[in-house]
């Protein structure tokens, strides 16, 4: 199976100046975990999540003050819609990482989430068993 069988193809742009509230409010109406920070001075895409909102709480910072441009992951790892979902994983593994921006040439086409991959690999019959969503 193929990454852009299992990406998300909501994909929520935001830009360095959304403070973090922003962005939280804006990840959440979409209940995504992710966002896509594209900064047109620079050209360059990165990634802020929800763990980068939850650490800079965490450091008693002000959401309402704080940028995405200040906790946005610039080095950032991106995959290709025809990446398997093993090579994804592999990616997300060695990286420490829980999401991944997918790229074709016109840019950001989807986000795929560790969750995406477990949805994909773990059959549905055996989820609704467990209780969990589908």
């Amino acid at each position: 199976m193929l990454v852009r069988d299992a990406m998300s193809t909501l994909v929520l742009t935001i830009g360095p100046a959304h403070t973090l509230r922003q962005a939280a409010r804006l990840m959440s109406a979409r209940r995504i975990g992710a966002a896509v920070v594209h900064d047109p001075d620079t050209c360059g895409l990165g990634i802020l999540t929800e763990r980068d909102v939850l650490d800079a709480l965490g450091a008693g910072l002000d959401p309402d003050t704080e940028t995405a441009s200040t906790h946005t992951t610039t080095d950032v790892v991106f995959a290709s819609p025809v990446w398997t979902l093993e090579a994804a994983a592999e990616a997300m593994t060695h990286g420490g990482f829980r999401h991944l921006i997918v790229l074709d040439d016109d840019g950001p086409v989807g986000i795929v989430s560790v969750r995406d991959i477990i949805r994909c690999w773990v059959p549905a019959g055996r989820r609704a068993a467990a209780g969990v969503p589908l």
